[in-house]
């Protein structure tokens, strides 16, 4: 192989490598370091702690869902039917003096349907749908995994259970933790424009405020009610 025929083939090496460095790089400013860490928050660190710490694993991971389910938008509700969620988890607070168990697993459903009014995959598909959430509403669907965990795991909402059933206060949390985003979902979407967004974004925080001051006795962490 002559001299020649050796430089050019080092040459088309160097150029690879070049590109492949700079495709790397622009992938990991789109997708991964800075930008994964602000955009799935406390998720982030969820992810590292799942791979034992291995920071370039969990980026890997999450970059992999925004690839999958980045391009996803959700779909704007009607007035009526953002008011219809609404009254509904009201009923399930109420319930939940009651009948803490039934409660969550309501909210564990309306949580799982609302997702899917708004576009996302359906609540059968949990692990799907978990995972689209996880990359729209970072900040708060590890409230959804909470109730979903409680439902389904060794403390069932039917009663049932492998092991110890969950106590009134952990339920208590979970649909508190659970109703952020719910929230979240009722919220028009950053890409909703319509006319009477403003209206609706005020009128939906001025209710939040009111659920709030006006919350069912059982959810005041001074006055706990044993399960």
């Amino acid at each position: 192989m002559s001299t020649g025929v050796i430089i050019a083939l080092i040459v088309i090496v160097a150029v690879v490598v070049a590109v492949l460095a700079v495709l790397t790089v622009r992938a990991r400013g789109a997708h991964g370091g800075g930008g994964l860490k602000r955009r799935f928050g406390p998720e982030y660190d969820r992810a590292v702690a799942r791979h034992d710490g291995d920071v370039q694993a969990a980026e890997r991971e999450l970059a992999a869902l925004v690839e999958r389910h980045g391009g996803l938008r959700e779909r704007p509700l009607e007035p009526a039917e953002r008011e219809r969620y609404e009254a509904r988890w009201t009923a399930t607070q109420e319930h939940f003096v009651d009948s803490p168990r039934e409660a969550v697993a309501e909210a564990d459903r309306l949580v799982a349907e609302l997702a899917g009014a708004r576009g996302f995959p359906d609540g059968g598909q949990y692990e799907d749908q978990v995972a689209a959430l996880s990359v729209h509403h970072a900040r708060h669907v590890q409230g959804y995994r909470t109730v979903h965990r409680l439902v389904g795991a060794n403390g069932k909402a039917d009663g049932s259970s492998d092991g110890a059933a969950p106590g009134t206060e952990e339920l208590r949390a979970a649909l508190l933790e659970a109703r952020a985003l719910f929230e979240d979902l009722l919220a028009p979407a950053r890409g909703e424009l319509t006319a009477k967004k403003t209206e609706t974004t005020t009128t939906t925080t001025a209710r939040r405020e009111d659920h709030g001051r006006h919350l069912p006795r059982a959810f005041q962490r001074h006055q706990p009610k044993e399960g």
